[in-house]
């Protein structure tokens, strides 16, 4: 179809589409005015994404993607509508009451019943671009409508603190029976210290094991100094046993000894001496001699009983190492035993002080969740109040008129073509080709149509008579 045919059909058919597009504007304008006028007031909340003093402490400030999703999801539920019906005490009224009774037939809850009726006029719509959440309320009283915004702002607020007080409450007295058990546990972990030290005789601040240890110290240096000097007192002995024993320095040193080698020097000088003057067989010279071998043998005895002091050293020596020792080892079972108590006490101490820091980490979160439990202020805050609008929301005559304008255009032209379809007719010499299939030789001018063989209408004429003729085939030619 060309756009000549189109037109030709709209000339041919316009009392149709006048009348549809009149009755469409017309039944659009009418119902438009008839229709009740619906007022919208509309309040906003905004949402602060900051943590109060208490949270920011485990969590941070920064706001989840599906917060705001999460908020309308809030405004929207059934807790947020029937927290509306109970804060205005709409099921007291008889007269609602009875509404919902004959309505439902006392199946279900008013409050139920009222908050999904109020749901279906309520509207809310968050911000884009920043933390804004606006809620509107539909209602042929702009006063209803207006209180009823304000109303599901003011259920929202205290959902929203609920939501966050609830679980907060239940946290607190969670902690607050795991802190009166980790508090029992701490005071039984306490009493098993002060009966372990009273047991062993511990005190808070006791410094026997280390006096312990620097005398285990103090026994060790003892016994390795007596090893020294029982090695060399040793030594002594054996050089005295042997045949070296006069050359030992007490022997040397001793003054009995060196006075007896000096008397039998002299004695040996004037033994000599008498011998050459007088002879060997004098008696001078055998008195000398005898007084000689009684000298030797006091030197004898004396070496001897030196030597045999050496022994004896050698003795005692060996006897206070053997004491030491015995000591020593005394003293280091003493101190690991010490060591054990004090390793047992570390336990339990340890035990004590694993309970303590499990009850201050209790403590805190109880505290925490405490003061998060009693909080009155949300992360919700009133930014407008709805307030009695002026002018109604809807109908919106204007608006209706356009759209009644264009759908009204629209099914005129669409009937217009199916009226066409149904009962087809020659509208114009394009219609006459597609019909017949042969060419046009010239067009009768309408009766009591005017001819000009000048000017536009000579050539209007013309085009009349030298219509377009369809393409010949080659089997025609």
């Amino acid at each position: 179809m060309t756009f000549g045919q189109f037109l030709s059909i709209l000339r041919a058919r316009w009392w149709v589409a006048l009348l549809v597009f009149g009755l469409t504007v017309a039944t659009t304008v009418v119902v438009s005015l008839l229709l009740p006028k619906q007022y919208s007031a509309t309040a906003s909340v905004v949402l602060d994404f900051k943590p109060d003093p208490v949270s920011a402490l485990v969590f941070g400030g920064a706001a989840s993607p599906a917060l705001m999703a999460t908020q309308v999801d809030i405004i929207r539920s059934d807790r947020v509508a029937q927290r509306v019906v109970r804060n205005l005490r709409l099921a007291d009224n008889p007269q609602i009451r009875q509404q919902w009774l004959d309505g439902t037939g006392g199946e279900g809850t008013i409050e139920s019943w009222l908050g999904n009726t109020f749901q279906r006029q309520m509207d809310v719509m968050p911000s884009r671009e920043s933390s804004v959440i606006a809620i509107s309320y539909r209602s042929p009283d702009p006063r209803f409508a207006a209180g009823l915004a304000n109303a599901f702002v003011q259920a929202y607020v205290d959902t929203a603190l609920e939501l966050r007080v609830d679980p907060a409450r239940q946290f607190s007295s969670f902690f607050e029976t795991r802190l009166n058990e980790s508090r029992t546990a701490v005071e039984a972990a306490q009493t098993r210290v002060s009966t372990f030290q009273k047991d062993n005789g511990i005190i808070a601040t006791d410094e026997r094991l280390d006096i312990e240890n620097a005398r285990l110290n103090e026994l060790s240096s003892q016994l390795t100094q007596l090893q020294a000097i029982s090695a060399e007192s040793a030594s002594r002995q054996t050089a005295a046993q042997g045949a070296r024993g006069d050359s030992l320095s007490e022997v040397l040193n001793n003054p009995i000894v060196g006075q007896l080698k000096a008397d039998i020097n002299r004695g040996e000088a004037r033994l000599r001496e008498l011998a050459t003057r007088l002879g060997d067989n004098h008696p001078q010279v055998r008195e000398t001699q005898a007084n000689m071998a009684e000298l030797r043998t006091r030197l004898e005895a004396e070496t001897r009983k030196v030597t045999g002091s050496v022994g004896v050293t050698n003795t005692i020596n060996r006897q206070r190492e053997a004491e030491i020792r015995g000591s020593l080892d005394a003293q280091r079972q003493k101190v690991l035993r010490m060591k054990a108590v004090r390793d047992d006490g570390v336990v339990l101490v340890r035990d004590v002080d694993n309970a303590q820091r499990n009850y201050d980490v209790l403590q805190q979160r109880f505290l925490q969740t405490s003061l998060e439990g009693q909080a009155t202020q949300s992360n919700v805050n009133v930014l407008t109040q709805a307030t009695a609008p002026l002018q109604p929301s809807s109908p919106r005559i204007v608006l209706n008129s356009l759209m009644a304008v264009f759908v009204g255009t629209l099914l005129a032209v669409l009937l217009v073509l199916l009226l066409e379809l149904r009962d087809r007719r020659v509208r114009n010499v394009d219609d006459v080709i597609a019909a017949l299939g042969l060419p046009v030789l010239g067009t009768m001018p309408k009766p009591g149509a005017k001819l000009y063989l000048g000017g536009q209408g000579g050539a209007l004429l013309q085009q009349r008579l030298m219509a377009p003729t369809p393409p010949t085939s080659p089997q025609g030619a």
